[in-house]
């Protein structure tokens, strides 16, 4: 049980703060620059929505006021088989130049952008949620960076909300802001692994068409890595988004996110050869690999240091550090029902609602289940 518990302690501890600390010290040796400058190309703005009438208004109103020289931004909605007037509002914005474009019958996000970027006339695709609320400049802000010909893929900064009263909020932004930190550097590296997809850029030239069940947040970047271009992280560049009212909520979501990543990396396993793709390799197996692989050691450090207890000093202490955060993540679970929130309490919850939710997608994961479609955000 010892050699079980060591295991486990060095996969979660290089998973969380092992991978970071070296990201950063790497990158203070090996830094690489993105040499951005003002460029402003025509842009199209792509919006996949399903049943968005909510947000949608809102979200056209926002786009069509960002700071960019006039003529050359292009909105394109893709309606996927709504039926709660969300069409109809769109609508409303045409003879503003949005483009509606009507996806029948429903097949869900990556094929709606697939479907979008046949009709898109920009040089460089800008991919948003119906739900995105952009800052002013946030356009100049990803653009400026595809004046450095090695960049490919842009993704911005996502700043959440405060959502009163939820374990998911704090937990959502403490997460946030662990993922600046770790992007800053693997940005200074030469590329990033994870983006926002609420916010993100590309070069027209480099989008390659997606099955419907590909996660296009996460296998695009890939292939634009595969391409030989940097994915890089423009923190100016600001989404305002609300976090998610409810854990349940919160666990839908990384749940399928995390589904449909592990079928992106099982589908893109070529950039985990080191020989080939060296550093990204080992970033991408770091970050995403032990990231969604590390639910499993959670219990398994706990099981096995109660099953070492006695047999040292370090056993018996981890079996007190484990039991206390278990007390805590139990506090965040019930003070999430009460509508209380305290980090205290909800982090220690939030981690155990993301990782439980890790687990239950590598379960569907290795069972073979895929997702396509999805529902607008509930709470």
């Amino acid at each position: 049980m010892r050699g079980v518990f060591w295991l486990s302690t060095a996969v979660l501890c290089y998973t969380y703060a092992g991978y970071p600390l070296l990201v950063m010290a790497l990158a203070r040796i090996r830094r690489r620059p993105v040499r951005t400058a003002p460029y402003e190309p025509a842009v199209s703005i792509i919006i996949a929505a399903r049943n968005e009438a909510k947000s949608i208004r809102a979200t056209l109103e926002n786009k069509l006021q960002l700071h960019y020289p006039a003529g050359r931004v292009q909105i394109i909605v893709v309606s996927d088989a709504s039926t709660d007037g969300t069409d109809a509002i769109v609508r409303e914005y045409e003879p503003a130049g949005v483009l509606l474009l009507r996806q029948e019958p429903r097949r869900g996000k990556t094929a709606a952008l697939n479907l979008a970027a046949a009709h898109a006339t920009g040089r460089i695709f800008v991919f948003a949620d119906a739900n995105s609320m952009y800052a002013a400049d946030a356009l100049r802000m990803l653009t400026r960076n595809f004046a450095d010909p090695s960049v490919g893929y842009v993704t911005g900064r996502l700043v959440y909300g405060a959502a009163a009263g939820s374990s998911a909020g704090i937990g959502c932004r403490a997460y946030m802001r662990y993922e600046d930190l770790l992007r800053r550097s693997e940005t200074s590296l030469g590329s990033i692994v994870g983006v926002n997809g609420g916010i993100d850029a590309v070069r027209r030239e480099l989008l390659v068409q997606m099955h419907d069940d590909q996660l296009p947040d996460f296998v695009l970047p890939l292939q634009v890595v595969k391409q030989g271009y940097r994915v890089v992280y423009e923190p100016e560049a600001l989404l305002y988004e609300d976090t998610l009212t409810t854990s349940s909520a919160e666990y839908r979501m990384r749940v399928r996110v995390a589904l449909r990543a592990w079928w992106a990396l099982s589908d893109m396993r070529a950039l985990l050869n080191v020989r080939r793709h060296g550093l990204f390799a080992m970033q991408l197996f770091s970050h995403k690999v032990l990231r969604y692989a590390a639910c499993a050691a959670v219990p398994v450090v706990y099981a096995a240091a109660l099953g070492a207890s006695g047999a040292g000093l370090i056993y018996d202490v981890a079996v007190a550090l484990g039991s206390a955060f278990l007390l805590c993540a139990a506090a965040g679970f019930v003070a999430d029902r009460a509508g209380v929130a305290a980090p205290v309490v909800s982090l220690p919850y939030y981690f155990m609602v993301i990782n439980a939710a890790s687990a239950d997608a590598l379960l569907k994961f290795l069972r073979g289940r895929k997702q396509a479609v999805w529902t607008p955000r509930l709470g």
